[in-house]
């Protein structure tokens, strides 16, 4: 609940980091550095406000979060070294899901659009390749009209006759 989330911050209340890793520029290294950086004291010279912790990598170094990861907090089953590092990287990770579950079925889906689409442009090369090249190769000739004299036995007057008009294959 959000009372016992601002009693636990010093009065602040929490974002949802769910979807802190898709809001922010560089998501995931600005979780895990956000998580990682708190020095032991602050630098000489730091102003940090009554009741803010100092954090460079937070706007303004004053965040009400105090450190919450530290060595050897948890323990892995497979016996991996429970670092602060270790522990942020597995944070991210978690938030990173968290904020898009569906991506590993976004990438297999992204597999199969580039196996049909692969098929398809394979098709398409066959289809121009051995279909079209009827088109492309045929050729075409021009035969011009020819013009005879015809003789009318009947009539006194020379007909023309044309032939041979048009294109050919």
């Amino acid at each position: 609940n959000d009372e016992a989330a601002r009693a636990a911050n010093n009065g602040a209340l929490p974002p949802d980091l769910s979807l802190m890793v898709k809001a922010r520029h560089g998501g995931c290294n600005y979780i895990f550095s956000l998580l990682t950086g708190y020095p032991e004291e602050p630098p000489a010279g730091a102003v940090v406000q009554e009741g803010l912790n100092f954090n460079p990598y937070f706007p303004g170094t004053g965040i009400a979060m105090a450190r919450v990861l530290y060595d050897g907090l948890v323990e892995y089953d497979d016996k991996t070294p429970a670092t602060t590092s270790q522990m942020a990287k597995d944070v991210v990770e978690f938030l990173n899901w968290t904020a898009e579950p569906e991506m590993d079925d976004r990438k297999k889906m992204g597999w199969k659009v580039m196996a049909v689409a692969g098929t398809l442009f394979a098709l398409s090369v066959w289809v121009k390749r051995y279909k079209w090249t009827v088109v492309k190769t045929r050729k075409l000739v021009y035969n011009p009209p020819t013009t005879k004299a015809v003789r009318n036995p009947s009539s006194p007057r020379t007909e023309t006759h044309t032939e041979g008009q048009g294109f050919l294959k």
